[in-house]
Order: C-alpha cells, then sequence, then structure tokens
C-alpha cells in the first residue's frame, strides 16, 4: 500500500481504481480484513474466560478506533507546510484503522461468543460448529444489498471555501431522485455516511476524483475539466459506515480460514478446505461482474468482496505451501517482519510520521532538511 501511495501516479495499474474496476491496490485492504479475521481465530483457539476475552477485544478496538482518529482524522495534515493540527468540527471520522477495528471487534464477540465446541472431523462438521458466525455473516450481506440497492437517494448539496476570497463559500447542487445507483454521485453508501456523519466529516479527497468526468489527468488527480459535473469536489468516505458492512464479512471469513488450521493438521485437509471456497468466492465475484454487479472498491460491493477475499484464500494457500509444507522460510523473513510489526509501519510511513520527521528537521530553511541531501525536494 505503501507502494501504491507513492508511485501510484506514474503507476496508475498498482493505484487504486477511480471507481469501478479493480487494481492492485484494490487488494489490500480485504487482505489486512482477511489476515485479521484469521489472526483472530488462533489467538482465541483456547479461551479460559469469555467476559475476559471479551473486555480485552473491546480495548483494543478502542485503542485502534483513537490511534485512526489521530493519525487519518487530518491531525497529521500538509507536512510539506509544517503544519499540524485539526478542527474537530471538520475532523474526517472514518479511515483505515477504524475499519478494521469495526471489522475485528464483530468478527472477536462472534468468534467468542457464537461457536460451539463440538469436534470436528469434517466439513460439514466445521460448518456446524460455526453455523451462527455464518448466519451473522449471511444476515450482514443481505442486509448490505438490500440498502445499497433498495434505498432512495435524494438530492444533495455540498458547500467549497473559496481560498482565495472573504465571501461565501460555492455551494454545488448534486441531482439524484435515484434508486439503487452504483455511481459516484447517487449512491446510497454515501447517503449514509452524509446523513450519519455528516458531510464536514468524510474524505476529502475521493477516489472518483481521478474519473475522466472531474480530471483531465485522469486515471490521475488533475484539473476540472470545464464539463465537470457538480459532485466530482464533494468529500466521500471509501471507509464509510455501509462499505464497512461487508468488510466485517471479509473478517468473518478470513476467520474460517483460521478455524481450518484450529481443526484439521493434514496439509491436503487444509489446502483443500481453503482452495473450495476461494474458487467459489472467485467464480461467484466475476460472475456477478458479468451479470452487471460493479467490482467497486470504493463501495465495498458484494462481488468485490467476493473476489478479493477468494485471491486473499489463494495467496493464502501459496504462502503456506511456499512456507509450511516445502519449508522455504527464508524467502518470506523480510514480509514476516513486516507482518509482526505491521502498525508500526503503517503508522510511520503510511500516517506521514516519518516524512513529517524527515522534513521537520532542516537548516535555516525548511526546504533544506534531510530529503534534499539525497536530492528530494518536498
Amino acid at each position: 500500500m505503501i507502494v501504491a501511495d507513492d508511485a501510484g501516479g506514474m503507476w496508475p495499474a498498482i493505484n487504486h481504481s477511480p471507481w469501478n474496476g479493480l487494481t492492485l491496490a484494490d487488494y489490500v485492504m480485504p487482505f489486512f480484513l482477511f489476515i485479521v479475521g484469521l489472526s483472530l481465530s488462533l489467538t482465541c483457539k483456547k479461551l479460559s474466560c469469555r467476559g475476559v476475552a471479551t473486555k480485552n477485544a473491546v480495548l483494543r478496538t478502542l485503542k485502534l478506533l483513537v490511534l485512526g482518529l489521530v493519525l487519518q482524522g487530518g491531525f497529521f495534515h500538509r507536512v510539506n507546510n509544517l503544519t499540524f493540527g485539526v478542527d474537530i468540527s471538520q475532523m474526517r471520522l472514518m479511515g483505515i484503522l477504524q475499519r478494521i477495528a469495526i471489522a475485528y471487534i464483530v468478527a472477536a464477540l462472534c468468534e467468542i461468543w457464537l461457536k460451539r465446541d463440538s469436534n470436528v472431523n469434517s466439513g460439514s462438521s466445521l460448518l456446524r460448529n460455526y453455523q451462527f458466525q455464518w448466519a451473522v455473516a449471511l444476515i450482514l450481506s443481505i442486509l448490505y444489498v438490500i440498502l445499497l440497492y433498495g434505498l432512495y437517494v435524494p438530492d444533495w448539496e455540498y458547500q467549497i471555501p473559496i481560498e482565495t476570497s472573504l465571501s461565501s463559500p460555492k455551494t454545488f447542487l448534486v441531482k439524484c431522485g435515484v434508486k439503487g445507483d452504483t455511481g459516484p454521485a447517487c449512491n446510497a453508501v454515501g447517503m449514509i455516511d452524509r446523513k450519519i456523519l455528516g458531510i464536514q466529516h468524510l474524505y476529502r479527497k475521493p477516489v472518483y476524483a481521478r474519473t475522466k468526468q472531474c480530471s483531465i489527468n485522469s486515471p490521475d488527480y488533475g484539473p476540472l475539466p470545464a464539463d465537470a459535473p457538480s459532485w466530482c469536489q464533494a468529500p466521500f468516505d471509501p471507509e464509510g459506515i455501509l462499505s464497512s458492512v461487508m468488510a466485517i464479512v471479509t473478517c468473518l471469513i478470513g476467520l474460517h480460514f483460521g478455524h481450518i488450521i484450529v481443526h484439521f493438521k493434514d496439509h491436503r485437509n487444509r489446502i483443500l478446505h481453503w482452495l473450495i471456497p476461494s474458487a467459489c468466492l472467485l467464480v461467484l465475484g466475476f460472475a456477478l461482474d458479468w451479470s452487471g454487479m460493479h467490482l467497486n472498491k470504493a463501495l465495498y460491493t458484494f462481488n468485490y468482496m467476493c473476489v478479493t477475499t477468494g485471491a486473499a484464500g489463494v495467496v493464502f494457500v501459496s504462502i503456506y505451501l511456499m512456507v509450511d509444507v516445502w519449508k522455504y522460510r527464508r524467502l518470506g523473513m523480510v514480509f514476516e517482519w513486516m507482518g509482526k510489526h505491521a502498525l508500526l509501519i503503517f503508522v510511520l510511513v503510511a500516517c506521514n510520521l516519518l516524512p513529517l520527521v524527515l522534513q521537520g528537521f532542516y537548516w535555516k530553511q525548511p526546504h533544506n532538511n534531510i530529503l534534499s541531501l539525497f536530492g528530494v525536494r518536498a
């Protein structure tokens, strides 16, 4: 994700898709959520006390939420100008860590309270043992589809301050009046976030600003075309409330993959029980895309969940074969270290703390910082 963020402008194929479609970067978030769920099943393999486990899960969730608000709420903004701080009335409320926290707490509570302790010796007994968790995943998926395609989205408006003028902010009206739309302007995901969170608390650099309608440099950010639609500059949160519902389902599927590790010890059995659901998810996801349900990361559509989670399962099986079956562990030692320190790396690099340090120490002028020694100009 760090590579995609920093080099996506030069290589659009690895940057996030401007709206519909899939790129390399669009697989990262589901892979995070998948491995969170898988790891959770190992952590909760043997619980001495459900109450204590619940307390620990809630505390961990709160830590992630607070850290997410500080790191992605806008506190460390405008790094190149060496400024920081955020107006709480304009703070972004959702973000990557907040989404992970939401998916984690739901999956954790399911794992702590919604599982049986019966013996598992087959695929069918595995499903019976965790049938209530699968029921939660099914209910969430149905709820998401009903809301996305069933909610009516009315016209709405937003304002943009004019920086070079003391006059009132410019107001834009977005015409909708539709139901079931999955375009950038009139989808139910954005409407729910505007109603519940407030438009002032949404992400101000939406991915759809890189579409052809909104950028002359598409698929990169750029100046608005002369005929740009009114919604191009509107805030939109890619980690919003409704889209996080499907993120929870991704985490629950990862939880199921972890259950296979817990209950099956034979390599062949594990791989078989991983590959079958992965293949089914991939086929279902691409079939739905072919039938008209778009793959969309910003909305976290149902078939996007299927394709990316199925791909996560296939990648996981590949790593399992390399490390656990064929014993090529040395090849993955760097990634193992990164996995153990993923949150630290995310905080330092992806959330501007490392750039802040590198640019914050300078000689007489801000542009004479550590980066300038390597020929890098902020």
